[in-house]
Parts: structure tokens; C-alpha cells; sequence
């Protein structure tokens, strides 16, 4: 079907800004003469509702030139002439309706679109029609004046506004149409402001979801733990850790660390720890374990670069052994009663996950004793610099400052606190690097 060609109307200021008066013994409507309506063709691509400062550019949509509304001038806040596009009816309006079109005033009497036969009447059919048609720009409707409750109705239903069509002036329509601009740019920050938080907080419910839920049921040791993303606004990292306890009586924990800390690390840190609980739980342990993990993290990672490393504990029954598994990761620390706080062994520490392919990760065993606190942690711990100098705490520097607090008889929560404040303190500010720290104490 061939679109029909727009008219130019007799309402002012159509796509130049001058205002032009039509006299009342203008031609009749068989007279009038039919000429192409000036399109712009360099339509910007901002939003409808862009800088406050630009030019405000209407479209009418108007079926009958005869009563269409004389008005003298319409100029903005600025004082700028209001750009006019007319249409006579919705397909019109569909080819005019360009990006740097602001507002939209609707006849409402003009014809609604055709709706499947039996449908009932609607009175504001086209008024939805141009609100599904044109969802991010301003809308005024026009009716006739005593029709206040058809007006109230298309506010209701979406329009910003509703103006008597033979109680129109320039200084009302301009007025209404900065108002409308104003209001429906209001509207759409208010919505994009909702939308944010609801996304914010779904994410925030999937993060906190995705962290652990310690399976200690029935063992004697306490836990503990601290986590504090890098990224701005998450509660989730590249760091990820893990606690369970098997049928057998023996606790096995786990922390690891992947490159970086965005959001696709802190997805696959998810992945890993799940791997890790389900092949825990399926009874693997040691080398044949992390080897496992390896194969899980090449077949999920974007880059071959991505690596993880990770210390895994697996503690016996009775709590005083443990064996200990290093993957290119610091070694945790020990604190014992009469002992100062060391680090277990490292010697055997095995590659990171993802470098090697077909490496091994040695397990050794660990003499714990009656009375111990075992502390995992992630390198965000001990990379944080120390005042403004480039000299880094170090796993010696986290070794003294844990003595320390232990000395001030600090234990579980409060030593986990403790610690990762004072780090925040020595590097003068947040860290840039996630942190996650896991305590285990066995007290008889």
C-alpha cells in the first residue's frame, strides 16, 4: 500500500521556527494546496529526551488542517522557536517520528488504528497506539474543552498532560510542552533509578547466594571467615572458599583465588568451589582432586591465560593431623598455645591451576596437635602496601601483625577483623585486590 504523502499544516513554525498566523477565510479544504512536509533527514541519534538545551521539535498529529489550532508563536525556555512536524494520521506520524523529536501532541479524536473484529471500542485506542509507538517521548493529548474526564484518562493511561483544542495558545502549548518534556525525562530517570536498584538488588541476592554455606555438622571446630570483593559494589570476587565435612568425620577446607577480580572471575571462583564440594564429597582428595579441578578450569575459562591457585586442608577425625595441598598458593598459617604463629610448610607447593597440563600438586602431612588455630587466606591479604612507599606487608609482615593481635588475645571473628582493617589501615585505603580468610580452631 502506498504511504500518503504529509501535508504541510497551517499551525506555525513547521521545521524552521517561524510562526505564521492562518486567516480565517483561508482556503476551504478542497483548495488547500498539498505539498511534501520538509523531513529531516539528519535526525540525530541522541535519546528523545536529551540535553535541556536543544532545540525542542513537536509532531502533531492532526487529521483535519481546517480546525487545527492557530497558533501565534511556540518558543522554548531558551526563547529558541519549538520546530513543528504535522501528520495526518498514524502512519504519517510513524515516518516523521525521527530521534530529535521530543514531544508528541495528539488529537484524540483523530481515527484509532483497526483492531480484530470484536474487540470492543476503546476511546483512547490511539492514544496506546502512540505510546507503544513512541515509548520514550513526551505526550500531550488534545481534546475538546467540557471532555476533561477523556483527558484525565489519557494521563492515566500514559500522556503527560491533557489540552483543551479550542482553548489553544502559543504561550499555553509551549508552556505545556517544556512541561511535558521535563516531566517525561523526569519519569524515565525515575525509571532507569528503579531499575538499577532492582537489578542491583537481584544481583546483590544471587552474589550473596553464591557465597558458601559451611557443612560442618557434627564437627568440633570452629569456623570463621571474612570476604571482601576488590571490585566496587559486589559482594562477590575472584576469591572463593569452602568448608565440609565428610561422612567419614574428616573436614576438608579449601580457599583459591583466580586472576583478576571481575565478574567473569568471580564466576568461574563459583564454578570452582562447587566443582571442589562435589568431588570432596564423591571422596576425592589430594593430587587426583586439583587434577580434576585443572580439566574444570580449562573447559570453562574465556582465556587460556586464566589461571587459579588454591590450598586445600583436609583434616582428620580427630584433629590432629592434616594433609595440605598447595597449588601455586600461600601457605596457611598455625598458631598454637606456647608456640608463635608460623607458616606450615610450602617446599612441595604445586603449580597454579590452569599453567601446567599434567602437573601434580603433592600432598603433605601436617602434625597439628591438641590445641590449634589454622588460618587460609588469599594473596589480597598480603599485597597491600604498607604507607605510601612501594614496600608490600608480605606473608612475614601478616605473620607479625597476626602474633600480635593473637598477644592481645584476639580469636575467631574478632582476629579475622582485625586483621583485614589493620591491612585497609597500612595501605592507606581499600584494597584493590579481593580478600578472603578462613579460620579453623580446635579447642579440646
Amino acid at each position: 500500500m502506498p504511504v500518503p504523502v504529509p501535508r504541510q499544516r497551517a499551525i506555525p513554525a513547521v521545521e524552521c521556527g517561524q510562526a505564521q498566523a492562518v486567516p480565517q477565510s483561508g482556503p476551504s479544504k478542497e483548495e488547500t494546496p498539498r505539498k511534501e512536509a520538509k523531513v529531516d533527514n539528519t535526525a540525530t541519534t541522541t535519546h528523545p529526551n536529551a540535553a535541556a538545551n536543544a532545540h525542542l521539535t513537536l509532531l502533531l498529529i492532526e487529521d483535519d488542517p481546517a480546525g487545527s489550532p492557530i497558533v501565534p508563536d511556540l518558543l522554548d525556555s531558551a526563547g529558541n522557536p519549538i520546530r513543528v512536524r504535522t501528520a495526518r494520521n498514524l502512519t504519517e506520524a510513524e515516518r516523521l517520528l525521527t530521534d530529535d523529536v521530543q514531544c508528541i501532541l495528539l488529537d484524540l479524536a483523530l481515527s484509532a488504528p483497526a483492531r480484530p473484529s470484536g474487540d470492543d471500542d476503546d476511546e483512547l485506542a490511539v492514544l496506546k497506539h502512540v505510546l507503544r509507538l513512541a515509548p520514550r517521548h513526551a505526550v500531550l493529548a488534545l481534546t475538546a474543552s467540557g471532555d476533561a474526564e477523556r483527558g484525565a484518562q489519557a494521563v492515566r493511561v500514559g500522556a503527560q498532560d491533557y489540552l483543551f483544542r479550542d482553548e489553544l495558545d502559543g504561550r499555553l502549548l509551549s508552556r505545556a510542552i517544556r512541561y511535558a518534556v521535563e516531566r517525561k525525562r523526569s519519569d524515565s530517570a525515575e525509571r532507569r533509578l528503579a531499575e538499577g536498584k532492582l537489578r542491583a538488588q537481584e544481583n546483590a541476592r544471587l552474589e550473596r547466594g553464591l557465597l558458601p554455606t559451611p557443612l560442618l555438622e557434627g564437627s568440633a571446630l570452629r569456623f570463621a571467615a571474612r570476604y571482601r570483593p576488590g571490585r566496587s559494589r559486589a559482594l562477590l570476587g575472584g576469591d572463593f572458599y569452602d568448608i565440609v565435612r565428610t561422612p567419614d568425620g574428616t573436614v576438608h577446607a579449601m580457599i583459591g583465588d583466580v586472576c583478576g577480580h571481575g565478574p567473569d572471575e568471580a564466576a568461574l571462583g563459583v564454578e570452582l568451589r562447587i566443582a571442589w564440594r562435589a568431588l570432596t564429597l564423591a571422596g576425592l582428595c589430594g593430587d587426583q582432586l586439583l587434577g580434576t579441578l585443572q580439566q574444570v578450569l580449562e573447559h570453562e575459562r574465556d582465556d587460556d591465560e586464566i589461571f587459579a591457585t588454591l590450598c586445600t586442608v583436609d583434616i582428620a577425625p580427630d584433629g590432629r593431623r592434616a594433609g595440605l595441598c598447595l597449588a601455586g598458593h600461600p601457605s596457611p598459617l598455625i598458631a598454637r598455645p606456647g608456640r608463635p604463629a608460623e607458616l606450615l610448610p610450602y617446599d612441595n607447593n604445586g603449580p597454579a591451576l590452569g599453567l601446567l597440563p599434567g602437573a601434580r600438586w603433592p600432598r603433605m602431612q601436617v602434625e597439628l596437635g591438641a590445641e590449634w588455630s589454622l588460618m587460609l587466606y588469599t594473596d589480597g591479604l598480603i599485597e597491600g602496601r604498607i604507607g605510601t612507599g612501594r614496600e608490600r606487608l608480605g606473608q612475614d609482615g601478616m605473620v607479625e601483625m597476626v602474633r600480635r593481635q593473637l598477644t592481645s588475645g584476639l580469636h575467631g571473628e574478632q582476629l579475622l577483623r582485625a586483621a583485614v582493617n589493620e591491612v585497609r589501615e597500612l595501605n592507606g585505603g581499600e584494597l584493590t585486590d579481593d580478600v578472603a580468610v578462613v579460620l579453623l580452631d580446635r579447642v579440646p
